[in-house]
């Protein structure tokens, strides 16, 4: 007996005793011949064959093999099993022997059923798993198709395995992510709380809570929907960012806006606040539960809108009182940045903004824009041009609608430029008489 099946060789003996096993109709000469221990490597190399789909031909090779398992082959096949450390047995030829002895009409494949029991159909077991994986992503991608901008973050869930990491089995994928996309045909979503987005799409307050499996997919989900990466970065301040870039907030104290020389009013404790900080020319910090109380419209003419702190800072070091209406946006704007703008808008006022130079700068104006539109506030392709910066820009640039031009220019020129470098300029556009905004 030679040649050996090299996918089937194995070092070593089999699997221990089977005649135990040997179903109830099994005859006494079929449990001499395979049933015991020296053969049951030879029937469990044919049972993984049977479960991989394969035939029940060619030869089988164990490398190392006692001499009762070369006695027990030379038994089953009625001659010299060969010499030797190595043991091969011809699948075909014991086929042939239990066929023609009468011992199972169906021959091996019928000795490993009444041996081993029923056998499992792996190929068949595969498919439907990778059916049942297939249907449970069903409905979020039948969402992306009709959000592209989710198509990169789809992507990445697959190559990370995200979702098999969160879920044990196809079912409780599709539960969760069921779960998910309705989330997200909730998302954006200005000004609503964590816990009552998870109330009304999973019926569950706490089912977008830190550490949950929706919460993670979820959270990933909003950071592209934001355009930052969507691992991103662990800590609650990140985390408290990703949502409020979608208009969600953790609670109603911990977002809130920065803001100096906004007109108030006598009639609500929030105008009173504002009026205060007006005349004693200081910022004022406005939390998001003070503006949701707050429901009559916020009255104001031209309000400017920058990204960083440093520039209310420097204006009300500067100009104080004096200070025109200005909205610091924070970086990516808050809910209540949102809320902030949304009551100004409604009041009748219009913008005029000023940001970073760079992917993420252009990012947040571009939102900003989307919501409640804007003039740019040296903005613009002219005043980019104007700065000298040898800093690398960083990100990717999205169109600019107030200045279609702009984006061109700044894939051309490739640098970035902060707000920091201009802001002398910007302070001079506020202060009184001073030259106007680009």
């Amino acid at each position: 007996m030679s040649g050996g099946d090299t996918n089937d060789s194995v070092a070593g003996g089999g699997t221990g005793g089977s005649g135990s096993t040997a179903g109830g109709g099994a005859s006494e000469r079929l449990v001499r011949l395979l049933g015991g221990d020296e053969t049951a490597w030879l029937v469990d190399r044919a049972r993984r064959r049977l479960e991989q789909g394969k035939p029940l031909t060619g030869t089988v090779t164990l490398t190392t093999a006692t001499p009762a398992q070369r006695r027990a082959a030379e038994v089953l096949l009625g001659r010299r099993a060969g010499a030797g450390s190595s043991l091969s047995v011809s699948l075909d030829e014991v086929d042939r022997t239990l066929r023609v002895g009468g011992i199972t009409a169906d021959g091996l494949h019928e000795a490993v059923i009444r041996l081993r029991g029923p056998v499992r159909d792996l190929a068949g077991e595969k498919v439907a798993q990778a059916t049942a994986w297939e249907r449970a992503f069903a409905r979020l991608d039948a969402l992306v198709i009709d959000r592209p901008e989710l198509s990169g973050w789809r992507s990445w869930l697959e190559s990370t395995g995200l979702v098999r990491r969160l879920a044990a089995t196809a079912g409780e994928a599709r539960t969760l992510l069921d779960r998910l996309s309705t989330v997200l045909e909730r998302l954006p979503s200005p000004g609503t709380r964590l816990g009552r987005l998870a109330a009304e799409t999973c019926a569950d307050a706490h089912a977008l809570d830190e550490g949950r499996p929706l919460a993670t997919l979820a959270l990933s989900a909003a950071r592209a929907l934001s355009g930052l990466p969507y691992a991103g970065e662990g800590g609650a301040d990140a985390r408290r960012s990703a949502w409020a870039a979608v208009g969600v907030h953790l609670d109603d104290l911990s977002s809130f806006v920065l803001c100096l020389g906004l007109p108030g009013d006598d009639h609500s404790p929030t105008g009173r606040m504002l009026s205060a900080a007006r005349t004693a020319g200081e910022p004022c910090v406005l939390t998001l539960r003070q503006l949701l109380r707050h429901e009559a419209p916020l009255r104001a003419n031209l309000v400017r809108i920058c990204e960083n702190p440093v520039v209310v800072a420097a204006a009300a070091d500067e100009l104080g009182a004096s200070c025109p209406p200005l909205v610091c946006g924070g970086g990516r704007p808050s809910a209540a940045v949102w809320r902030l703008l949304d009551l100004l808008a409604a009041g009748g006022a219009t913008f005029a903004y000023h940001g970073d130079f760079d992917g993420g700068g252009i990012a947040i104006a571009a939102a900003v824009h989307e919501r409640v539109g804007f003039l740019p506030w040296r903005f613009d392709a002219a005043s980019y041009r104007a700065v000298p910066s040898s800093a690398p820009l960083s990100g990717q640039v999205r169109p600019t609608p107030w200045d279609p031009e702009l984006s061109a220019v700044m894939e051309r020129r490739g640098v970035r430029v902060e707000e920091e470098l201009v802001l002398a300029e910007l302070i001079a556009d506020l202060a009184p008489k001073g030259r106007r905004g680009h």
